[in-house]
């Protein structure tokens, strides 16, 4: 478990504290028993000095008789009076005399330090365990010569227990004031420690505040010291970093705004070949189902061979490269590829941008497309009149019998050259924006009832019948009875020209989702679904040859639908070969809060 900042400080000081209690009591306890045993000898020798200056009643012999050491005895007893214990000792270790023991019972002291260093020195000291009472002591001897006889060794000894009382005592006294200043110190170092730990505590909660995006400020103590100076160089560096911080975030969010609502593709790529950044239209361009992570190698995310030269490109040294690449197989997307060096200090890189001109190179193939069909479209009506005229031109004219025939082909030919104008100039109004729609509230029994008298006259001709199924209650819609009417009756038309004798076509009507969805349904030779996505395209046609021969101009359907679309609905077909169409559109409700005033399409 981590220790808060005020823990450690309370174990550092207790630690602190015990330790200089330790060496006090260690340095004391030595320094008193060094006093203690200096002032011990120094009484021992004092005693020995007068024991010297009154010597017992020596024999006249060398003491060996018992009469002899009684004698020795009785001046060791009253040499004792003054509380030293006294032995003497033969020069060949007996002990002759003892103050406190039995001299016969103790052992032979030959070996005894202090005894070997009298007869070496004249005097010899030591502190040591009594053998004889199993006690410690200071033991001083000295050499002594009464009567010109052989030498003895006058010993005396204090007991040391005086020394480990005093000790005690002291120890007891040491830890006992120790441990009330240690209580005094302690609570004034927790006040202390707690009011230190508390503001370096919240100094820390600051510091994690502004490491989690909190920079409010800290409130000042007042202390005036140097962690109040910290905390207030911590305010201006959290202010400083805040407006850092808000401003990169701003342009961070105005580039990733940017970046991401861009429809074109951009990528930034590291000089090892990696993607630092990539926008969704990178990752839609390229048909991914999510934008690719930072760090992912490009060659694992592109497939295009010339986007990833043109990247290797710019990293070998060039500063711009342009190409292009196409994507998809059955539904081709071109896009327009830029990729430019950029270099950050001593890191580079390239900037790639992918730009979508599928629509343009749509246009231009429209545009290919649309020149070559209204050439293909005229040339026909305009070879036939032609040589017609010059047909009764040359002398034809004088023929009753081929001329009126003549002219009648003429004249079809002037009515298809005609339409194929009218439809031309419809479509020009509809690319310039320039269609004029009038929006009115409609009946849709009323503009079925408009169209269907004129079907049924070329139905009946190839022996169609047609059926309208429209309920009662039918709401009204807002729209161009003309330009409505023109969609209708194009639908009915190809209904008509597409389906076999004999056949059946429906026209129906229902309300769903705010709109009415008018329908046109034939029995005839249906539509592939490889065609049903192209037959609203201008000039499309699954038979041109029978369009061609029924007058078709391959416009009418694209004109439908845009006319469709500039009243806020949309034109649909399902169809199956073999099994009939069905041609839907949808137009809105009427609205009554939108005024009935004529709208330019757009």
């Amino acid at each position: 478990m981590r220790l808060n900042l005020f823990w450690k400080f309370a174990f550092a000081f207790l630690a602190l504290l015990i330790s200089v209690l330790l060496a006090v009591d260690y340095f004391a306890e030595r320094a008193l028993r060094a006093d203690y045993e200096r002032a011990g000898f120094d009484k021992l020798t004092a005693v020995a000095r007068l024991a010297q200056a009154r010597p017992p009643q020596w024999p006249a012999a060398s003491p060996s008789k018992p009469d002899d050491l009684s004698a020795l005895q009785d001046w060791v007893k009253k040499m004792a009076a003054s509380g030293v214990r006294i032995t003497i000792i033969a020069a060949d270790g007996r002990v002759l005399a003892e103050s406190q023991s039995d001299p016969l019972s103790m052992e032979n002291h030959s070996n005894r330090p202090e005894f070997l260093e009298a007869m070496a020195k004249g005097d010899g000291r030591s502190v040591r365990q009594s053998v004889t009472l199993n006690r410690e002591f200071l033991y001083y001897a000295v050499r002594q010569n009464w009567h010109g006889e052989s030498p003895v060794i006058l010993r005396f000894a204090l007991p040391s227990e005086n020394v480990s009382e005093v000790l005690g005592s002291f120890r007891r006294r040491l830890w006992v004031s120790s441990f009330f200043i240690l209580l005094v110190a302690g609570a004034v170092s927790l006040f202390m420690s707690r009011s230190f730990t508390g503001r370096v505590e919240r100094l820390k909660e600051f510091s994690r505040r502004v490491a989690e995006g909190d920079f409010r400020p800290l409130p000042r103590d007042g202390s005036g010291d140097a962690l109040e100076a910290l905390g207030i160089s911590l305010n201006r560096t959290a202010s400083r970093l805040d407006r850092t911080i808000h401003t990169l975030t701003e342009e961070r969010n105005l580039s990733s705004a940017i970046l991401g609502s861009m429809v074109e593709g951009v990528a930034v790529v590291n000089g090892s070949e990696r993607l630092v950044f990539a926008n969704p239209g990178f990752a839609e361009i390229l048909g991914l189902d999510v934008p690719p992570t930072s760090g992912s190698a490009l060659v694992e995310v592109v497939r295009q061979t010339e986007l990833l030269e043109a990247v290797r490109k710019v990293l070998g040294g060039e500063q711009l490269v342009q190409s292009e690449i196409v994507t998809g197989t059955l539904r081709q997307h071109y896009f327009a590829i830029t990729v430019a060096a950029v270099s950050a200090g001593d890191t580079t890189g390239a900037v790639v941008v992918l730009h979508d001109i599928t629509e343009l190179r749509r246009l231009e193939r429209v545009r290919r497309d649309f020149v070559a069909n209204v050439s293909h479209e005229l040339r026909t009506p305009l070879t036939a009149i032609q040589g017609f005229t010059e047909t009764l031109l040359a002398g034809a004219i004088d023929d009753p019998q081929n001329r009126t025939r003549f002219l009648e082909i003429i004249l079809e030919h002037s009515r298809r050259l005609a339409r194929l104008t009218e439809d031309l100039l419809m479509l020009s109004k509809m690319d310039a924006e320039r269609l004029e729609l009038e929006i009115r509230r409609l009946s849709v029994s009323q503009l079925i009832e408009s169209c269907l008298e004129t079907a049924q006259h070329r139905a009946a001709d190839k022996q169609l019948r047609i059926s309208v199924k429209v309920p009662e209650n039918l709401p009204d819609i807002s729209g161009d009875r003309r330009r409505l009417a023109e969609v209708l009756q194009n639908l009915l038309d190809n209904a008509i020209q597409y389906t076999l004798p004999t056949g059946e076509i429906t026209l129906s009507a229902r309300t769903a989702n705010e709109e009415v969805i008018l329908t046109v349904s034939d029995t005839g030779i249906g539509i592939p679904k490889a065609d049903q996505s192209r037959i609203f395209e201008r000039f499309y046609r699954v038979d041109a040859a029978r369009s061609r021969e029924a007058g078709g101009t391959g416009l009418g359907l694209a004109i439908a639908k845009h006319l469709v679309e500039v009243h806020g609905g949309r034109l649909w077909v399902d169809s199956e070969v073999g099994q009939g169409s069905q041609f839907h559109f949808s137009v809105p409700l009427f609205d009554p809060d939108l005024s009935e005033a004529a709208i330019v399409s757009e």
